[in-house]
Protein backbone atom coordinates (compact mmCIF):
# COMPACT_ATOMS: atom_id res chain seq x y z
CA UNK A 1 0.00 0.00 0.00
CA UNK A 2 1.40 3.70 -0.94
CA UNK A 3 0.47 5.41 2.71
CA UNK A 4 2.51 8.00 4.45
CA UNK A 5 3.35 7.22 8.28
CA UNK A 6 5.49 10.14 8.97
CA UNK A 7 7.82 12.50 7.21
CA UNK A 8 11.91 13.16 8.02
CA UNK A 9 12.72 16.72 6.55
CA UNK A 10 15.43 17.38 8.29
CA UNK A 11 16.44 20.84 6.21
CA UNK A 12 13.44 22.22 8.10
CA UNK A 13 14.79 21.85 11.71
CA UNK A 14 12.95 19.95 14.45
CA UNK A 15 10.48 17.72 13.65
CA UNK A 16 6.84 17.78 15.89
CA UNK A 17 4.11 14.93 15.87
CA UNK A 18 0.44 15.38 16.45
CA UNK A 19 -1.54 12.16 16.40
CA UNK A 20 -1.88 12.36 12.73
CA UNK A 21 0.17 15.52 11.41
CA UNK A 22 3.89 16.35 11.09
CA UNK A 23 4.91 19.64 11.23
CA UNK A 24 8.04 21.99 11.12
CA UNK A 25 8.63 25.44 11.62
CA UNK A 26 10.77 27.43 10.19
CA UNK A 27 10.87 31.38 9.26
CA UNK A 28 7.63 32.10 11.04
CA UNK A 29 6.01 29.92 9.20
CA UNK A 30 4.33 26.50 9.89
CA UNK A 31 4.79 23.60 7.49
CA UNK A 32 1.95 20.67 8.60
CA UNK A 33 2.13 17.41 6.66
CA UNK A 34 -0.91 15.50 6.74
CA UNK A 35 0.08 11.62 7.08
CA UNK A 36 -2.22 8.47 6.71
CA UNK A 37 -2.18 7.95 10.65
CA UNK A 38 -5.83 7.15 12.13
CA UNK A 39 -6.54 7.70 15.58
CA UNK A 40 -10.09 7.23 17.49
CA UNK A 41 -10.07 7.08 21.43
CA UNK A 42 -7.40 9.08 21.76
CA UNK A 43 -5.10 6.49 20.20
CA UNK A 44 -3.08 6.28 16.66
CA UNK A 45 -4.86 2.80 15.73
CA UNK A 46 -3.71 2.22 11.83
CA UNK A 47 -2.55 4.33 8.50
CA UNK A 48 -5.47 4.15 5.64
CA UNK A 49 -4.22 5.12 2.06
CA UNK A 50 -4.76 8.62 0.96
CA UNK A 51 -6.65 9.67 4.15
CA UNK A 52 -4.09 12.56 4.51
CA UNK A 53 -4.41 13.70 1.06
CA UNK A 54 -7.80 13.65 1.64
CA UNK A 55 -8.08 15.61 4.73
CA UNK A 56 -5.51 18.03 3.34
CA UNK A 57 -7.09 18.73 0.41
CA UNK A 58 -10.90 19.18 1.78
CA UNK A 59 -9.50 21.78 4.45
CA UNK A 60 -8.06 23.44 1.93
CA UNK A 61 -11.21 23.58 -0.72
CA UNK A 62 -12.65 24.54 2.67
CA UNK A 63 -10.43 27.58 3.83
CA UNK A 64 -11.53 29.28 0.05
CA UNK A 65 -15.22 28.74 0.59
CA UNK A 66 -15.12 29.99 4.02
CA UNK A 67 -12.22 33.00 3.68
CA UNK A 68 -15.00 35.50 3.54
CA UNK A 69 -16.10 34.86 7.00
CA UNK A 70 -12.65 34.73 8.85
CA UNK A 71 -9.20 35.05 7.70
CA UNK A 72 -7.49 31.61 8.00
CA UNK A 73 -3.91 30.31 8.32
CA UNK A 74 -3.31 28.76 4.82
CA UNK A 75 -0.49 30.42 2.70
CA UNK A 76 0.05 27.66 -0.01
CA UNK A 77 -0.53 23.82 -0.66
CA UNK A 78 2.86 22.83 -2.08
CA UNK A 79 1.84 19.02 -2.00
CA UNK A 80 -1.46 17.03 -1.84
CA UNK A 81 -0.17 16.51 1.55
CA UNK A 82 1.33 18.90 2.37
CA UNK A 83 0.23 22.50 3.84
CA UNK A 84 2.53 26.29 4.10
CA UNK A 85 0.19 27.82 7.21
CA UNK A 86 1.15 31.03 9.31
CA UNK A 87 2.46 30.09 12.59
CA UNK A 88 -0.46 31.61 14.76
CA UNK A 89 -0.95 31.29 18.59
CA UNK A 90 -3.11 28.56 19.48
CA UNK A 91 -6.28 29.43 21.26
CA UNK A 92 -6.35 25.90 23.65
CA UNK A 93 -10.41 25.59 23.00
CA UNK A 94 -12.12 23.59 20.53
CA UNK A 95 -15.57 24.77 19.36
CA UNK A 96 -17.90 21.90 19.10
CA UNK A 97 -20.89 22.77 16.60
CA UNK A 98 -23.75 19.97 17.02
CA UNK A 99 -26.85 20.54 15.22
CA UNK A 100 -27.80 17.37 16.39
CA UNK A 101 -28.35 14.68 19.19
CA UNK A 102 -25.50 12.07 18.25
CA UNK A 103 -22.23 10.15 19.69
CA UNK A 104 -21.31 6.91 20.84
CA UNK A 105 -18.60 7.89 23.98
CA UNK A 106 -16.51 10.25 25.46
CA UNK A 107 -17.54 13.91 25.34
CA UNK A 108 -20.65 13.21 23.33
CA UNK A 109 -24.33 14.71 24.57
CA UNK A 110 -26.20 12.00 23.66
CA UNK A 111 -23.78 9.73 25.99
CA UNK A 112 -24.77 12.14 29.11
CA UNK A 113 -28.51 12.63 27.94
CA UNK A 114 -29.22 8.92 27.79
CA UNK A 115 -27.87 8.46 31.27
CA UNK A 116 -30.19 11.34 32.57
CA UNK A 117 -28.30 14.46 32.30
CA UNK A 118 -30.34 17.59 31.07
CA UNK A 119 -27.87 20.30 31.58
CA UNK A 120 -24.52 19.36 29.67
CA UNK A 121 -22.06 21.91 28.86
CA UNK A 122 -24.15 24.42 30.64
CA UNK A 123 -26.84 24.12 28.24
CA UNK A 124 -30.45 23.00 29.13
CA UNK A 125 -32.07 20.33 26.80
CA UNK A 126 -35.80 19.33 27.03
CA UNK A 127 -37.26 15.90 28.14
CA UNK A 128 -38.18 13.45 24.96
CA UNK A 129 -35.40 14.23 22.81
CA UNK A 130 -33.98 10.72 20.63
CA UNK A 131 -30.66 9.80 19.75
CA UNK A 132 -30.01 11.58 15.79
CA UNK A 133 -32.95 14.06 16.44
CA UNK A 134 -32.01 17.47 14.94
CA UNK A 135 -31.99 19.90 17.70
CA UNK A 136 -34.11 22.93 17.55
CA UNK A 137 -31.06 25.14 16.65
CA UNK A 138 -27.45 24.20 16.29
CA UNK A 139 -25.26 24.66 19.92
CA UNK A 140 -21.18 24.70 20.87
CA UNK A 141 -20.11 22.76 23.14
CA UNK A 142 -16.56 23.76 23.84
CA UNK A 143 -13.46 21.39 25.12
CA UNK A 144 -10.16 21.64 25.91
CA UNK A 145 -7.25 21.43 23.51
CA UNK A 146 -5.86 18.41 24.90
CA UNK A 147 -2.16 17.69 23.76
CA UNK A 148 -2.32 14.33 25.55
CA UNK A 149 -5.16 12.36 26.56
CA UNK A 150 -8.92 13.18 26.75
CA UNK A 151 -10.24 17.04 25.76
CA UNK A 152 -12.38 17.62 28.62
CA UNK A 153 -15.74 19.70 28.71
CA UNK A 154 -16.10 23.21 29.12
CA UNK A 155 -18.79 26.36 29.48
CA UNK A 156 -18.97 29.63 27.99
CA UNK A 157 -18.79 30.80 31.72
CA UNK A 158 -15.60 28.71 32.91
CA UNK A 159 -14.11 30.21 29.90
CA UNK A 160 -13.91 33.15 30.58
CA UNK A 161 -13.40 33.23 34.91
CA UNK A 162 -10.82 31.19 33.61
CA UNK A 163 -9.51 33.65 31.14
CA UNK A 164 -8.49 31.41 28.33
CA UNK A 165 -9.56 34.00 26.10
CA UNK A 166 -11.07 37.42 26.87
CA UNK A 167 -14.85 37.61 26.66
CA UNK A 168 -14.69 39.99 23.56
CA UNK A 169 -12.15 37.08 21.66
CA UNK A 170 -15.07 34.46 22.70
CA UNK A 171 -17.74 36.35 21.49
CA UNK A 172 -16.00 36.21 18.44
CA UNK A 173 -15.19 32.73 18.55
CA UNK A 174 -18.79 31.88 18.82
CA UNK A 175 -20.48 33.83 16.49
CA UNK A 176 -17.59 32.77 13.66
CA UNK A 177 -17.88 28.89 14.94
CA UNK A 178 -21.83 29.45 14.04
CA UNK A 179 -21.03 31.23 10.77
CA UNK A 180 -18.98 28.46 9.70
CA UNK A 181 -21.63 25.60 10.77
CA UNK A 182 -24.23 27.83 8.32
CA UNK A 183 -21.97 27.93 5.47
CA UNK A 184 -20.76 24.28 5.71
CA UNK A 185 -24.36 23.30 6.61
CA UNK A 186 -25.36 24.93 3.11
CA UNK A 187 -22.91 23.54 1.27
CA UNK A 188 -23.30 20.23 2.12
CA UNK A 189 -26.43 19.79 1.77
CA UNK A 190 -26.12 21.09 -1.94
CA UNK A 191 -23.74 17.72 -2.38
CA UNK A 192 -26.51 15.22 -0.22
CA UNK A 193 -24.87 15.33 2.86
CA UNK A 194 -25.80 16.43 6.47
CA UNK A 195 -23.25 18.37 8.57
CA UNK A 196 -24.28 16.61 11.72
CA UNK A 197 -21.19 18.37 14.00
CA UNK A 198 -17.72 19.73 13.70
CA UNK A 199 -15.20 21.03 15.61
CA UNK A 200 -13.03 24.44 14.82
CA UNK A 201 -9.88 26.02 16.46
CA UNK A 202 -8.57 29.32 16.71
CA UNK A 203 -5.08 31.13 16.63
CA UNK A 204 -3.87 34.96 16.99
CA UNK A 205 -1.86 36.23 14.60
CA UNK A 206 -0.69 39.60 14.06
CA UNK A 207 -3.48 40.04 17.00
CA UNK A 208 -6.23 39.34 15.29
CA UNK A 209 -8.24 35.92 15.40
CA UNK A 210 -7.85 33.30 12.73
CA UNK A 211 -9.20 30.45 11.91
CA UNK A 212 -6.80 27.26 12.03
CA UNK A 213 -6.11 23.54 12.34
CA UNK A 214 -8.88 21.77 9.85
CA UNK A 215 -12.21 22.40 8.52
CA UNK A 216 -15.00 20.20 8.03
CA UNK A 217 -13.27 16.80 6.93
CA UNK A 218 -14.43 13.41 7.97
CA UNK A 219 -11.85 13.81 11.06
CA UNK A 220 -13.22 16.37 12.52
CA UNK A 221 -16.79 16.40 10.99
CA UNK A 222 -19.91 14.00 11.01
CA UNK A 223 -21.31 13.55 7.87
CA UNK A 224 -24.84 11.37 7.21
CA UNK A 225 -26.35 10.78 3.94
CA UNK A 226 -29.30 13.06 3.66
CA UNK A 227 -31.59 11.23 1.20
CA UNK A 228 -32.03 8.42 3.86
CA UNK A 229 -31.90 10.18 6.75
CA UNK A 230 -35.46 11.06 7.98
CA UNK A 231 -36.39 6.83 7.15
CA UNK A 232 -33.89 5.35 8.94
CA UNK A 233 -34.45 7.94 11.84
CA UNK A 234 -38.18 7.01 11.77
CA UNK A 235 -36.96 3.32 12.37
CA UNK A 236 -34.98 3.58 15.12
CA UNK A 237 -31.49 3.27 12.70
CA UNK A 238 -28.16 4.58 12.57
CA UNK A 239 -27.81 7.38 9.74
CA UNK A 240 -25.61 6.40 6.95
CA UNK A 241 -22.24 7.76 7.16
CA UNK A 242 -19.62 8.97 5.57
CA UNK A 243 -17.00 9.97 8.31
CA UNK A 244 -14.72 8.00 10.68
CA UNK A 245 -17.61 7.12 12.99
CA UNK A 246 -17.88 4.14 10.88
CA UNK A 247 -14.32 2.92 12.25
CA UNK A 248 -15.45 4.15 15.84
CA UNK A 249 -18.31 1.82 15.67
CA UNK A 250 -16.59 -1.04 14.20
CA UNK A 251 -13.72 -1.06 17.46
CA UNK A 252 -16.26 -0.63 19.85
CA UNK A 253 -18.29 -3.49 18.23
CA UNK A 254 -15.28 -5.35 19.18
CA UNK A 255 -15.22 -4.02 22.79
CA UNK A 256 -12.48 -1.61 22.37
CA UNK A 257 -12.67 2.45 23.28
CA UNK A 258 -9.41 2.98 23.35
CA UNK A 259 -8.06 0.91 26.51
CA UNK A 260 -5.60 -2.43 26.04
CA UNK A 261 -4.46 -3.41 22.79
CA UNK A 262 -6.46 -2.65 19.69
CA UNK A 263 -7.84 -5.12 17.40
CA UNK A 264 -6.54 -5.43 13.88
CA UNK A 265 -8.18 -4.20 10.97
CA UNK A 266 -8.64 -6.40 8.30
CA UNK A 267 -7.05 -5.06 5.08
CA UNK A 268 -9.84 -5.15 3.19
CA UNK A 269 -11.65 -3.00 6.19
CA UNK A 270 -8.50 -0.37 5.72
CA UNK A 271 -9.33 -0.21 2.07
CA UNK A 272 -13.02 0.65 2.49
CA UNK A 273 -12.33 3.22 4.75
CA UNK A 274 -9.85 4.85 2.29
CA UNK A 275 -12.75 4.33 0.01
CA UNK A 276 -14.77 6.41 1.90
CA UNK A 277 -12.74 9.24 2.61
CA UNK A 278 -11.70 9.20 -1.01
CA UNK A 279 -15.82 9.26 -2.01
CA UNK A 280 -16.43 12.23 0.46
CA UNK A 281 -13.64 14.42 -1.16
CA UNK A 282 -15.38 13.91 -4.49
CA UNK A 283 -19.02 14.34 -2.95
CA UNK A 284 -18.12 18.04 -1.24
CA UNK A 285 -15.56 19.22 -3.65
CA UNK A 286 -17.10 17.75 -7.01
CA UNK A 287 -13.60 17.24 -7.85
CA UNK A 288 -11.80 13.78 -9.28
CA UNK A 289 -9.75 12.23 -6.74
CA UNK A 290 -6.14 11.99 -8.16
CA UNK A 291 -4.52 8.70 -6.62
CA UNK A 292 -1.03 9.25 -7.29
CA UNK A 293 1.37 6.28 -7.16
CA UNK A 294 4.66 7.74 -7.18
CA UNK A 295 6.39 7.37 -3.44
CA UNK A 296 4.95 10.06 -1.02
CA UNK A 297 7.45 10.97 0.73
CA UNK A 298 9.65 11.28 -2.09
CA UNK A 299 7.07 13.30 -4.14
CA UNK A 300 7.27 15.72 -1.02
CA UNK A 301 10.42 16.78 -0.49
CA UNK A 302 10.43 17.26 -4.27
CA UNK A 303 7.91 19.22 -4.07
CA UNK A 304 9.22 21.01 -0.93
CA UNK A 305 12.38 21.79 -2.35
CA UNK A 306 10.14 25.02 -4.42
CA UNK A 307 8.91 26.24 -1.46
CA UNK A 308 10.11 29.75 -0.19
CA UNK A 309 9.97 30.33 3.53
Amino acid sequence: MNILKTVNLKEFGKKHQGKTRDFYIKNGKRIIISTDRISAFDRILDCIPYKGQVLNLISAFWFDKTKDIIQNHLISLPDPNVMVVKNAKLIPIEMVVRGYMTGVTGTSIWGSYEKGERVIYGLRFKNGLKKNQKLFRPIITPTTKAEKGHDERLTKKEIIKKKIVSEKIYKQMEKTALRLFARGTKICAKAGIILVDTKYEFGIYNNKLILIDEIHTPDSSRFWIKKTYKTRFKKGLEPENFDKEFMRIWFAKKGYRGNGKPPKMPRSFVQKISNRYISIYAKLTKQKFINEKRDINKRISENLNYVKL
